[in-house]
């Protein structure tokens, strides 16, 4: 049976894996949001993260499609009853990131590459959990997904927050599957006393100010010695391979400076 050579993915993680993987000729088409590598935006666009043009799509002829996540299951099934051949990721942890990378590499033909890939991030997360394990202090870190409602870490990042020596005070939400699993209040903040706050809007830029002018934030520690950092949602949000090394280079930076 012969590999997929026309690929349409339509999030932003597997688009940067085919690269990595030295087989972005055989993308066709990508969501609006790609923005890794930047040759990637110049191949046709056909959605957004909630809709997908399916007709752009069919025109395309796509012999594999790749989505993600429970939120794209309608687009997923649209573009099965088309006819299409979809693969639908749904992965929240760094072992599900690897695991998408092989899935990747099979569905390819190309599963050395795909484990080659797999071992160059994973010496690097190697790499910085090692000297993290030598620190006597963890900094407690409150990371925010969204402001209204307020959310917080989802599973990789989480992963990442301790990778990097510092402590998920939401640690325990983490793994919830909907985004409602992760909701916070202001309160909690609050009483969890994190010494970081780090903020990553998805699709917005991060407003330090109405963070620090919340009621009662000006009693939180970060707030206090002013410990507010921004990631952007494109290095850290996307369930790839960005996240193991921008993103968590940034997590790795962000946390020292607060020891």
């Amino acid at each position: 049976m012969p590999y997929p050579t026309r690929i349409v993915c339509l999030t932003e993680e597997t688009v940067e894996t085919l690269y990595l993987l030295g087989e972005g000729d055989r993308i066709v088409g990508v969501s609006g949001f790609v923005v890794r590598p930047p040759q990637a935006r110049r191949k046709p666009k056909v959605s957004t993260f909630t809709d997908a043009k399916i007709d752009e799509i069919l025109a395309l002829k796509p012999d594999l499609v790749f989505t993600f996540s429970d939120i794209q299951a309608d687009i997923t099934a649209n573009l099965m009853r088309a006819g299409l051949e979809v693969h639908a990721f749904n992965h929240r942890t760094v072992a599900g990131i690897f695991s998408m990378i092989r899935t990747v590499g099979a569905l390819i033909g190309e599963p050395a590459k795909a484990e080659a890939l797999v071992a160059d991030l994973q010496a690097g997360i190697d790499r910085v959990r090692e000297n993290s394990a030598a620190l006597k202090n963890r900094p407690r870190v409150y990371f925010e997904e969204w402001d209204e409602p307020m959310i917080s870490a989802i599973g990789w990042v989480s992963e990442l927050i301790e990778i990097a020596g510092g402590e998920n005070v939401f640690a325990d939400r983490a793994m919830g599957q909907a985004a409602k699993d992760r909701f916070v209040t202001a309160a909690e903040v609050i009483n969890a006393a994190p010494d970081i706050i780090i903020g990553s809007w998805c699709g917005k830029g991060f407003k330090k100010g109405a963070v620090t002018a919340r009621s009662g934030f000006d009693a939180i520690p970060a707030v206090k010695n002013g410990r507010l950092y921004e990631i952007k949602s494109s290095i850290i949000l996307q369930p790839g391979p960005a996240a193991l090394t921008e993103g968590l280079e940034e997590l790795r930076a962000i946390v020292a400076s607060a020891r």
